[in-house]
């Protein structure tokens, strides 16, 4: 088909995937924003934040390195989301991963933790904080291909 783009097939069974951070500012949307890019049109991919943050200006411009844009969307709260249930929940810091556990209690429900830096600690020129930005939006990227594609 001219003009499409073929993706490979998420693992299977998976439908929805939340990815979860501390502010939902930095390295929770650029997970959805890739995993988006990544996996099939059907799996539902959101992202939140144990506590609202502000939108980062620098994921934006890594983002858009790779021709990848979160659109309209802003920071939300895990509290906040309409959605509850997910086939996996992947955490990005410690905050998070606490925070998802003791709100999943005894669902069944997968929850993985994948430990990201935080880039927004950076310092030094514009060139060496995006720097810090593309390796966390590098690594975010190697994993979701790893976990989440099928082989």
């Amino acid at each position: 088909m001219s003009g499409s783009v073929e993706r490979p097939a998420a693992r299977t069974g998976l439908s929805s995937v939340l990815f979860v951070c501390g502010m939902n500012a930095i390295r929770s949307p650029m997970a959805e924003a890739i995993a988006r890019s990544l996996l099939p049109p059907g799996v539902y991919v959101t992202s939140a934040g144990v506590r609202l943050g502000e939108r980062d200006p620098f994921v934006d411009a890594v983002l858009a390195e790779q021709g990848l844009d979160l659109g309209h969307k802003r920071p939300q709260r895990l509290d906040d989301l309409e959605d509850s249930y997910f086939d996996l929940i992947v955490t990005m810091a410690p905050e998070a991963h606490h925070a998802v556990l003791d709100a999943t209690g005894t669902e069944s429900v997968e929850v993985e933790f994948w430990p990201m830096p935080d880039p927004s600690v950076a310092t030094g020129s514009r060139d060496q904080i995006m720097g810090s930005y593309r390796e966390v939006r590098d690594r975010i990227a190697a994993r979701i291909r790893e976990r989440l594609l099928a082989p």
